[in-house]
């Protein structure tokens, strides 16, 4: 039988965003990001209050529809602990829905608030899987979870029932690698942009992409110089240019003048890996296009506290 919580139980989440795919790396490569949503869920008597300040603050559902609170909920049950109420507050820096992770920050904050409210029983493996199935990939997740760079993978079971099982693993990254990111003034919905990619791809361009996502691996742990030849993609790139023609023509611009630049996760950001600064007039004449310009750093994993009155 499940645990009740105290009523006045508080945890507080400080959650990276992500950039997922780094090019190659298809719904398997992640990069924790500087920028921060933070959760504060508190255990009341009865009933649901969600507030939301910053980013979605106009556009979020403010009850049991927010994945925030989907997270909390299967964190609680994950946990085997019960809330009678629940007063959520989130404060976004997270642009939503341009493809810097925010959904999957939105789960794993939920997720960690939950286990942090139950006392911790759940470990990172778990935080990972429970965060991943809300989005059926792990390359978000498992980097806003664990920070830094990660690699993940998805096993589907073969008897079609069972749940598919989400891993992700942290590497090392370089101390020099630094993020930018163009952020274009309007959504792209990952569903929709997945729809342009092909059933089918050439043994060809797979090879490439398989070779390159090998190249990233060790660009970001101790080669830095290959930033630029591991961030090159046949999979998907090329295939969401038309329907993200903003963003490619930033890409192809940056990737002209020698940057490592890629549509991150399914855009519409262009993220530039760089280990020296970009041109000031380029950066400047990204803002005048109407592209919000923000330098980031790699960041570390979630963090959490209980806190009690």
């Amino acid at each position: 039988m499940a645990t009740d919580l105290e009523v006045g139980l508080k945890a507080r989440v400080k959650v990276p965003g992500s950039s997922a795919n780094l090019g190659p790396g298809f719904d398997t490569l992640g990069l924790a990001l500087s920028i921060y949503d933070t959760l504060e869920v508190e255990v009341i008597e009865s009933g649901l209050e969600v507030e939301i300040f910053g980013e979605g603050a106009d556009d979020l559902p403010r009850d049991s529809s927010n994945l925030i609170v989907k997270a909390i909920n299967s964190g609680l049950i994950a946990a085997d602990v019960r809330a009678p109420g629940l007063r959520v507050v989130c404060h976004n820096q997270i642009p939503q829905s341009r493809g810097l992770g925010s959904s999957a920050a939105a789960a794993a904050a939920g997720v960690v608030a939950a286990n942090t409210l139950a006392g911790s029983p759940l470990d990172e493996d778990t935080v990972v899987q429970l965060s991943s199935e809300f989005e059926g990939h792990p390359d978000n997740a498992g980097a806003s979870v664990l920070g830094g760079a990660v690699v993940s993978w998805t096993d589907i079971p073969v008897d079609g029932r069972s749940k598919p099982s989400y891993r992700a693993v942290r590497i090392p990254v370089d101390e020099s690698i630094k993020a930018v990111a163009l952020v274009p003034d309007f959504h792209a919905s990952t569903n929709a942009v997945r729809k342009v990619l092909p059933s089918h791809v050439t043994h060809t361009d797979a090879r490439f992409n398989v070779s390159r996502t090998a190249v990233m691996v060790a660009a970001l742990q101790h080669h830095p110089n290959l930033l630029f030849e591991g961030t090159r993609d046949r999979l998907h790139q090329p295939y969401r240019a038309d329907v993200l023609p903003v963003t490619a023509e930033w890409v192809n611009r940056l990737r002209n003048r020698g940057y490592a630049a890629y549509l991150s996760g399914a855009g519409p950001t262009a993220l530039v890996l760089i280990t020296e600064p970009i041109e000031p007039a380029l950066l400047d004449d990204a803002r005048a296009a109407g592209l919000r310009v923000i330098e980031l750093e790699v960041a570390g994993p979630v963090t959490a506290e209980l806190l009690r009155d």
